[in-house]
């Protein structure tokens, strides 16, 4: 199975920066880096960083955000020429619940427009678009239903399948199964979990609430959706992601994968 750098696992924890991303990745003999945006840095720069330390670049993810409406097109045009650079086949757009918008079929339908309106574009530049299940309790896609209703209006929708997130809605290999035929990329992710409100815990779809763990420290079975892949043949990337600070983000990543690899 090949893993990636998800630049955001680092980048979020605001000491560490594109060099230090590329880095780590080669140093832990990672095959593959997402750049979850560019960072204000050119994609070229990127592109070459990246193949010098012998990464891949596995995807290109970001955000096309409430405040980009007015200017969706363009918006949208520029970053998929950023992944055409960056020679990433997949880009992810973060179906972030809009602000004010509590029923998640009202933010799915408000995405489905957005994604209808920008999929010409990535059908273009021969580029697999693609949403991830996202947390929330509104959210507009966290179970195989909301990607298939989302996918029936914008029918060259794919998947990047996170398996964390996934289970907060459902079961997250039956998911995967079902959603297996149009997943193009995949994220690790892990959280504990608790069946009351506490600060600093998220409601979820199931209704329970959840806050980030480190891979193989939260209540997600991430070597089970390992073997699922495994079983479906899947040959593509798995982006390690964690958004506690429980560790500086470099050691998460190397404890994660060494996990995995057992």
């Amino acid at each position: 199975m090949k893993f990636s750098m998800m630049t955001y696992t680092l980048m979020r924890q605001g000491c560490y920066t594109p060099e230090d991303c590329v880095r780590v990745a080669a140093e832990l003999g990672m095959e593959g880096i997402d750049w979850i945006t560019t960072y204000g840095r050119d994609p070229k720069e990127l592109k070459k960083m990246s193949s010098d330390a012998g990464l891949t670049v596995a995807a290109h993810t970001f955000f096309l955000r409430e405040k980009d409406l007015n200017d969706l097109e363009s918006v949208a045009e520029r970053s998929m020429d950023d992944a055409c650079e960056l020679t990433a086949p997949v880009i992810m757009i973060v179906p972030v619940p809009f602000a004010g918008v509590e029923d998640p079929a009202e933010n799915r339908k408000r995405w489905a427009e957005i994604l209808a309106n920008v999929a010409p574009f990535a059908e273009e530049r021969n580029l697999a678009m693609t949403v991830e299940n996202f947390p929330g309790a509104v959210s507009p896609v966290v179970t195989a239903d909301d990607f298939y209703a989302l996918k029936a209006m914008v029918p060259s929708l794919k998947l990047t399948f996170d398996n964390g997130n996934a289970a907060t809605g459902e079961d997250q290999i039956a998911s995967l199964k079902r959603c297996f035929a149009d997943v193009k990329h995949v994220h690790f992710k892990d959280w504990d979990i608790i069946d009351h409100a506490e600060e600093g815990w998220r409601l979820m779809r199931d209704g329970r609430y959840y806050r980030a763990a480190l891979i193989g420290e939260g209540r997600i079975d991430s070597r089970a959706t390992l073997k699922t892949l495994e079983e479906l043949g899947y040959d593509g990337f798995i982006n390690i992601e964690y958004e506690n600070n429980k560790y500086p983000a470099d050691e998460a990543v190397k404890k994660a994968l060494e996990y995995l690899k057992k």
